[in-house]
Formats: C-alpha cells, sequence, structure tokens
C-alpha cells in the first residue's frame, strides 16, 4: 500500500502532463508581411517595394525582365506547411508561390532566382492554382488535376470534380498550399486546384524556400496584403 501511496503524485503528474501536452493548440498561422516593409525578404528593390501597405512586385515597360525574379522569405525553409496568402494580379502575365525551393545554379538567370515547386498564379482557368515545377519539370498538374508520380517519373492524371471556372485574379483572391510529406494541394479561394503526390525522388523537394515571383515577359504586377504561415502543422491534408 505504501508503494501504491508513493507513485500515485508521480501518477498524477504524469497525467497532468499529458493532459496539458494535448491540449496544446496546433501552431499559430504566422505572418510573413509585416505591412510596412521588406523586412523578412530578400530580392531586387527595383522590383520589390511596399505600396500603400502591399507587398508589391511590379515590372514596367522601363524594365521588362529577360528571367523571372522572386522575393525570398530570409526566415528559414519550410518542409511540411500550410501556407495562406491574398493577392491580386494586373497585366498580361502571371506569377506563383515558391515552395520547398532552392536557389538558381544558373547564375544567369539573376542573383534572386530559384526553382522548385510553385503554385501558380496564372490568369488561365486551366492554369490557376496548377502545380509547376521551376527550373525542372514544368507543368506537373494542371487546375482540376489529382496527380501521382511514381519513382521512376511516370505520372497517373486523373480529373477531379472541382470548379474549373475563369478567376479574376484583378480581384483579391486566396491562396492555399499545403505540404505534408510526397503529398501536396493547393487551393484557390477554399476551393481545391491541384492534388499531387510526388514520389520522383530525382525531382521532389522535401525542404526549402519560400519566394514570390515576377515573371519575365510582359509588364505586370502583383500585390500580397497577407502572407501567414503554419509549419509542421500535424495532420494530415485534407480535400473538405
Amino acid at each position: 500500500m505504501r508503494y501504491l501511496l508513493a507513485l500515485l503524485p508521480l501518477c498524477v503528474f504524469a497525467t497532468s502532463h499529458a493532459a496539458d501536452t494535448a491540449a496544446k493548440p496546433d501552431a499559430e498561422m504566422k505572418e510573413l508581411f509585416n505591412g510596412r516593409d521588406l523586412t523578412g525578404w530578400e530580392g531586387d528593390d527595383s522590383i520589390w517595394r511596399v505600396e500603400d501597405g502591399l507587398l508589391t512586385g511590379q515590372s514596367t515597360p522601363d524594365s521588362k525582365l529577360k528571367a523571372n525574379t522572386f522575393l525570398i522569405w530570409t526566415g528559414g525553409e519550410v518542409d511540411d506547411f500550410v501556407l495562406e496568402a491574398e493577392f491580386r494580379l494586373e497585366g498580361d502575365n502571371n506569377s506563383g508561390v515558391q515552395y520547398r525551393s532552392q536557389r538558381n545554379p544558373d547564375k544567369s538567370k539573376g542573383k534572386y532566382s530559384v526553382i522548385g515547386y510553385q503554385a501558380d498564379i496564372h490568369p488561365a482557368e486551366n492554369y490557376i492554382g496548377m502545380l509547376y515545377d521551376e527550373g525542372g519539370r514544368g507543368i506537373v498538374a494542371e487546375r482540376g488535376q489529382q496527380a501521382i508520380i511514381a519513382a521512376d517519373g511516370k505520372k497517373e492524371i486523373k480529373p477531379m470534380d472541382v470548379n474549373v471556372e475563369p478567376v479574376d485574379l484583378t480581384k483579391w483572391t486566396t491562396l492555399e498550399v499545403i505540404a505534408k510529406g510526397n503529398r501536396l494541394i493547393h487551393r484557390i479561394n477554399g476551393e481545391v486546384t491541384v492534388d499531387v503526390t510526388d514520389d520522383e525522388k530525382a525531382h521532389a523537394d522535401a525542404r526549402g524556400k519560400l519566394a514570390l515571383q515576377v515573371h519575365a515577359g510582359p509588364p505586370m504586377r502583383v500585390q500580397y496584403k497577407s502572407i501567414k504561415l503554419k509549419q509542421d502543422e500535424g495532420k494530415k491534408p485534407a480535400i473538405e
């Protein structure tokens, strides 16, 4: 009996500690843009600035780009995460959010070039929210597609029963990216655009940088009013 009584406080402590641990909520979404300046980001300051409280990337007829350029988050790298961004796009061009990406080894592309996964911001209804492999495989999955990529690179594509109507990107639009292991899901305005399982070890990215794109070509402007990140959120991504 004395032995049991002696163990009782330890059991109570262990149970209480487990309850406290279980009660802790998932990591909070962290805002990556402070609304004032480019603190926490690195890029070409002739392209990127903060305008009226909005993170803005812009090319003009006088600053027409020959290669894609990126604003790179300096807060570290990401592996498993959820990202939510509010953006709008103007001009006959496209943009995107890079994730699990690497600095481009091709120095001819400029100091602020990256390669890797991209959630595409594109005015074409079949490309908005698609998964693009910048500097690699190109289009991995278009909007409305579920893709399974085998270790040898063979791809199985299945259509999803989702909305593929045009989206007016000149209005504020929400992009969500969920990356959990080898599964990648993109959403636009809450609707799934792609669901990809990538097992191609030669090209699949497990960890890397976040970055925002201004695309080469015609003049354009992309603006963000919020970019939120939650890392290692501990839940399997699901289509709701």
